[in-house]
């Protein structure tokens, strides 16, 4: 991708609108779990899923597998910033309030994405990228409308959710200044197994229950499955490969569509009621993510 353009690419593109509908929808599946499995138990059957899928796609591919020499410090900390920290944090804080709503907080990612991209990697900030900010941060202002007030009745939960978010930032910096030299799938698949190990060993000392998924109901075991395939698999992998081939201020922005999908899918799963709110904000979103996507020039397409 030229440094000189902020449109991305026809496949990146595809991949932002993929991943806005795999991790948009996934958030009140995710909530019907937990209400039979405990979180960390739920994130260890997931990270398992998506380490072995991803290692298994590397493998059959041929792709490099093996971690260059001196970059495993910086795998660490990405993936401890990037899945560990995200996946405890976004589950226990969903726990406390309407999926749609923790998807909202936990999607205040792109401001912290945008700041980072401006202070710590020194990315310009275009009128383009200002107005996707103020766009987007609206609409999500909108969609908390009246949750405010079950904001301050659950302060955790919302601290939680908003830590997720500036902890996905962070990672998102991190991959962009120190890279790691692997192809998407290994890259993210070594992610899933390293947070795999501190995630299975808060689960074995914290949380009671079993790691079995055949006692789960019918909900939640096929939300626990699509999150082992869809949200883990492929949803992580889109994340990654947007995240090491586009700005950070424009992928952070691009995933503004993802709480608008997860309230509305909270709606149809959970039986949420649609308010004007709701639709005022899908607009200002959309038009965030427009003003970001659309192109202003030709750019060439992505290997891997």
């Amino acid at each position: 991708m030229s440094p000189r353009t902020s449109a991305l690419p026809p496949s990146i593109i595809v991949l932002v609108v993929l991943l806005a509908l795999g991790w948009g929808s996934n958030w009140p599946l995710m909530k019907a779990v937990m209400t039979e499995m405990a979180p960390l138990h739920f994130r260890v059957l997931c990270l398992t899923a998506g380490a072995v899928g991803l290692f298994a796609i590397a493998r059959a591919n041929r792709l490099p597998i093996r971690v260059p020499r001196g970059q495993w410090p910086r795998l660490v900390v990405i993936t401890a910033f990037n899945v560990a920290a995200w996946n405890v944090l976004a589950v226990y804080g969903v726990t406390f309030m309407d999926s749609g709503r923790a998807a909202i907080l936990a999607y205040t990612f792109p401001v912290w994405g945008v700041l980072l991209g401006v202070w710590f990697l020194r990315e310009p900030l275009t009128g383009r990228r200002l107005a996707g900010v103020v766009l987007g941060l609206l609409g999500m202002l909108l969609l908390l409308g009246e949750e405010v007030r079950a904001v301050g009745r659950s302060p955790t939960g919302a601290l939680l959710l908003v830590a997720s978010a500036i902890c996905w930032a962070i990672s998102t910096a991190i991959m962009k200044r120190w890279p790691v030299s692997l192809p998407t799938t290994s890259f993210t698949g070594w992610q899933m197994f390293l947070a795999l190990l501190p995630i299975t060993a808060g689960a074995l000392v914290f949380e009671k229950g079993s790691f079995s998924p055949f006692g789960l109901s019918t909900l939640p075991l096929m939300g626990l499955i699509y999150n082992a395939l869809v949200s883990s698999i492929f949803c992580n992998w889109a994340w990654i490969k947007i995240a090491t081939h586009a700005p950070i201020s424009v992928s952070s922005l691009s995933t503004l569509m993802i709480p608008i999908v997860g309230v509305f899918s909270g709606m149809l799963v959970l039986g949420e009621r649609p308010q004007w709110s709701d639709f005022a904000a899908l607009v200002l979103v959309v038009g965030a993510v427009a003003v970001v996507l659309m192109p202003q020039r030709r750019a060439a397409g992505l290997r891997d």
